[in-house]
């Protein structure tokens, strides 16, 4: 842990170096992706929770398995007699009729005994099938927050990367820009020198210049800031960046982008299993109530001498039996079970319902942006030919005497402003893509590099599931359903898809190309 402490510690050292030196290797977005699919903390936190929660299989599946347990006791006896005469009635009728002297007596013993037993579950009226059931939901519900996560991690991958770029370009920019307004100063002071224009224009070239030098300390600083968040975020600090490749699965209209959303967005698909998860835990509350049947066998033996310990197999006994329990009066224990298990599911679906509503937020939030980025991004490139045109002409005006240094700085300043715009908004189109595809469910580490060797998580499951497994597991299951309770959803009307009026309302409302 030392080790790696200090090898990240190095990378955030790398990553905010003043020097911008880029290092030695090119990385490319989906070695970026890899590595941080394969190191980032949260995903592998992540990882390591489903696969603690995938015992909770294990844990329900027990209750199908006969208990076996190992009973053993002792103990010890004393009693003390104190002597001295007794009165004796000898014929029953109260009266004594004679004393005798009954000496003082000491006494001790010791006992123990050694048994196991066996107990074996055959109906327990569903409690054991739905508790399977609810954890085979919960974990569902695991694998999709695991997911969840995934999108998460790999869109932070993405927006560092463009940041990185954009930061970079915009160094770029304003190193070019210092360039120029040296040079501009230079032919200024040259000017001046010989009479062709003021000390004003000499001073107007000077601020310009200045104010160029703190732009480029800013952009250093924030080039330095982006590295840091994708040295963080990868694992690794960033190289010589390659261009941004196409994102795969872009929606053609906001119409598909929703419909794929409501379908595959994790977080729905989260909510759905505890929804499940919470209505099989009502039917498991509901059992409750119902008998429950059990077969009992004991075997073990006891002596009253500890002394003599082979006594124990001379007193041996065997038993066997079945038992049917029926719960007449919990106190109320069974109905506040029941209650709070509905009010759980009751919850269970009003979340249900809030990822939703919160996914169609994200969808159209994320749409609007890659429609509004789009359209800044294609008047920034004509922003940027006419600003280039227009700075070479003023600076060729100039030279003949029609356009003043103020001129030459302003549409310079003008060029510079629209090559940062185009920069941003290059950058954030491919955001607000990102985060649409993250949005729909459609940000997965196969996604965006089917080369990448992907994590499973039901290869955990399917290992763990039958763990301490007997023959007859399924035979039991199939037994405990037998008249189980069933699941009954938690509200029909509600749990329906969501309102048609509103989804009506969100497309239309939505901004179109």
């Amino acid at each position: 842990m030392l080790k790696r402490s200090r090898a990240l510690a190095s990378v955030a050292i790398i990553a905010v170096a003043a020097g911008l030196a880029a290092p030695s290797w090119a990385d490319t977005l989906q070695e970026a992706i890899a590595l941080a699919y394969r190191t980032n903390p949260s995903l592998l936190a992540q990882r390591a929770s489903q696969r603690s929660l995938d015992e909770s299989i294990v844990q329900a599946r027990a209750g199908l398995r006969p208990q076996l347990d190992v009973t053993a006791t002792s103990g010890y006896s004393w009693s003390d007699s104190a002597g001295g005469p007794r009165e004796v009635d000898l014929d029953g009728d109260g009266i004594p009729e004679t004393t005798i002297n009954v000496p003082a007596s000491n006494n001790d013993s010791t006992s123990g005994g050694l048994s196991i037993g066996l107990s074996q579950t055959i109906w327990s009226g569903g409690r054991i099938g739905h508790g399977i059931s609810a954890a085979e939901a919960n974990i569902l519900a695991g694998r999709e927050n695991l997911r969840d996560i995934e999108q998460t991690v790999l869109a932070s991958v993405i927006q560092a990367y463009a940041d990185v770029i954009r930061d970079t370009e915009i160094l770029n920019i304003r190193q070019s820009n210092l360039g120029v307004l040296q040079r501009q100063l230079d032919e200024s002071s040259a000017r001046f020198e010989v009479g062709e224009i003021t000390r004003t224009d000499v001073a107007q070239s000077e601020a310009r210049l200045a104010q160029s030098e703190a732009d480029l300390a800013n952009a250093q600083a924030q080039l330095s800031v982006s590295r840091a968040v994708y040295a963080a975020v990868v694992g690794q600090a960033p190289g010589d960046l390659a261009p941004m490749p196409a994102l795969p699965n872009l929606p053609g209209d906001f119409d598909s982008a929703l419909d794929v959303a409501l379908l595959d967005n994790p977080g729905i698909r989260a909510a759905g299993y505890n929804l499940r998860a919470a209505e099989a835990n009502v039917a498991a509350a509901k059992a409750e109530y119902m008998p429950s049947a059990r077969l009992t066998a004991s075997y073990g033996g006891a002596t009253n001498d500890l002394g003599s310990p082979g006594d124990i197999a001379d007193n041996t006994s065997f038993t066997a039996g079945a038992s049917i329990s029926v719960p007449l009066f919990t106190g109320g224990l069974n109905g506040s079970r029941v209650a709070r298990a509905r009010e759980q599911a009751n919850i269970a679906q009003i979340n249900l319902e809030g990822e939703r509503r919160a996914t169609l937020q994200s969808v159209s939030s994320a749409y609007a942006q890659s429609l509004s980025a789009r359209s800044t991004l294609t008047a920034g490139q004509e922003a940027v030919r006419a600003a280039t045109v227009a700075a070479e002409g003023v600076r060729q005006e100039a030279q003949v005497g029609l356009r003043t240094t103020l001129d030459v700085l302003n549409q310079e300043l003008e060029l510079r402003s629209a090559e940062v715009t185009l920069a941003s908004a290059r950058r954030n189109e491919y955001v607000a893509q990102a985060n649409l595809l993250a949005a729909m469910g459609r940000l997965e580490g196969a996604d965006l590099d089917p080369t990448l060797t992907l994590y499973d998580p039901v290869d955990n499951y399917e290992r763990v599931r039958n763990r301490g497994a007997l023959p007859w597991d399924g035979l039991i299951e199939a037994i405990d359903r037998i008249a189980a309770p069933p699941v009954v959803p938690a509200n029909d009307a509600v749990d329906a898809p969501i309102d048609a009026q509103l989804k009506s309302e969100i497309i239309q409302t939505a901004p179109r190309d």
